[in-house]
């Protein structure tokens, strides 16, 4: 339940006078419990989430985000930043403190020219897509066109494009960043430096980017798509024949094995809906017909059930996911970093897939390498970069009986998995951050020690710590 004692404490608190002449220093919406539309915006996409701040500060502007931060700063209020609220953690929002909400500052500016793009903190990637695709450009992003590109690249950032052009934040040349102390900052390779390099991996720590600047690619509009649905039964010689086929890649090649089941959904025939798979998927981020003959052998790994594989426009495919993760469902989405995909490995993550309480969970294997290694992990606070794979536990469900059987299967299955790690997550699939402290450390490994001294400079009061925290020394 949502702790709403908190948030009536705070404001019992806080003088109507000094909450009133707040909101009317403030152009966007501040709403508060009880005020119409409060209840739908303290929800975000994560069901198991239920938090009731006193306040939510919709921003119009960096000046908004300024005086907010004093605001919540001077008043020692817990501060949360909300970009798209997709975030499984559900660190956009919390019991009686402040949140703000960028969802109304969604500008997305294309220069063709010198083929880049500033984008406002609060816009989705489908926003960007939308706009960088009419020149036939690309900025690497995630696969849900409604995620946030904020959230996303402030943690990395990967997607369909990861192999040839890196994470998100490999392609961020610049940010505005609002710091604790209320400062408005441009940090880059050139302008404050040190703060670029923590804001490339841990930004969420440092203050609230209200801009970036990200370095675009020719991508598209048109992009080769491999989607072949192979039987469960297949799965060992499929994954076998898909880590062999992807570890000899072009790099212009970034693909995914999931476990999983067909959807239940119309898109699908009805005898095969919930039937357990092995999805192998792919895309080419170059020449769509080179990129089908590249993609030729995951498709035949095995027999499909389905083959959806074509050429699609990349807009399309940016949106495929997005139907099959709704608000308000259940998600505890956790990963690791997988060094060896071995026999023993494949056969143990089959075994605990068949074990999914829910068909809508599955297991990810997103392979890496590309022009992610081309980064030396030293160059960015985000950490491992050096994983041929990384495994995502998804659970997903819509009953909310089923919260403790799905959970402890992505945990069990992470746990049964761990021989074959050397250490490291993805941040974005950081389960509920419960592991704090070991969780952040294992992410950042050798970068950690430098975090906390840049977290002890920029934020020495740890008022960004809504998050997964680095806390200052």
């Amino acid at each position: 339940m949502a702790n709403t004692a908190t948030a009536d404490i705070v404001q019992a608190e806080m003088p109507d006078n000094g909450i009133s002449a707040f909101i009317s220093q403030v152009r966007g919406l501040v709403r508060r419990p009880g005020d119409p539309g409060f209840e739908e915006d303290r929800k975000v996409r994560n069901g198991l989430i239920d938090r009731t701040p006193a306040m939510i500060v919709h921003c119009a502007g960096t000046a908004d985000v300024v005086t907010a931060v004093d605001f919540a700063r001077d008043h020692h209020l817990p501060l949360s930043v909300r970009g798209g609220g997709h975030n499984v953690a559900g660190k956009a929002v919390n019991d009686g403190g402040m949140v703000i909400d960028l969802g109304a500052m969604r500008a997305v500016h294309v220069d063709h020219a010198t083929r880049t793009v500033r984008v406002q903190g609060g816009a989705t990637w489908g926003d960007v897509d939308r706009e960088t695709q009419l020149s036939g450009m690309a900025v690497p992003g995630g696969v849900v066109s409604s995620t946030g590109i904020g959230g996303l690249t402030l943690h990395g950032g990967m997607g369909h494009l990861r192999r040839k052009y890196g994470l998100s934040i490999d392609n961020l040349l610049g940010v505005e960043i609002v710091t604790a102390d209320g400062a408005v900052l441009h940090a880059s390779e050139h302008s404050h430096p040190e703060l670029f390099w923590a804001v490339r991996g841990a930004g969420s720590n440092f203050g609230v980017v209200t801009w970036f600047e990200f370095r675009m690619h020719p991508v598209g509009p048109d992009v080769a798509l491999c989607a072949a649905m192979y039987p469960a039964a297949e799965g060992s010689s499929v994954l076998r024949g898909w880590r062999d086929v992807v570890e000899q890649a072009d790099r212009q090649i970034s693909s995914v094995a999931i476990t999983w089941s067909v959807p239940e959904s119309e898109d699908f025939p009805p005898e095969l809906r919930k039937v357990p798979i092995v999805l192998v998927a792919g895309v080419f981020s170059g020449d769509p017909e080179t990129g089908m003959q590249h993609m030729q052998p995951l498709r035949e790994l095995g027999t499909p059930l389905l083959d959806l594989s074509h050429i699609e426009k990349y807009t399309v495919l940016q949106t495929a996911f997005d139907a099959l993760f709704p608000v308000g469902d259940y998600y505890y989405w956790k990963s690791m970093y997988i060094d060896n995909l071995g026999e023993t490995a494949i056969d143990t993550l089959l075994a605990r897939s068949a074990q999914r309480p829910s068909h809508r969970s599955d297991c990810v294997l997103w392979h890496l390498g590309g022009a992610i290694t081309d980064v030396d992990a030293k160059d960015t606070a985000f950490g491992r970069r050096s994983a041929p794979y990384l495994l995502a536990a998804e659970a997903t469900w819509s009953d909310p009986a089923g919260n403790d059987s799905n959970i402890a299967w992505a945990r069990d299955t992470l746990a049964a998995m761990q021989q074959w790690s050397h250490g490291g997550l993805y941040l974005n699939f950081a389960g509920l951050g419960e592991d704090k402290d070991s969780l952040v450390r294992s992410a950042y490994g050798a970068n950690y020690d430098r975090l906390v001294e840049l977290k002890s400079r920029y934020d020495p009061t740890n008022l960004f710590r809504m998050n997964l925290n680095i806390a200052p020394a």
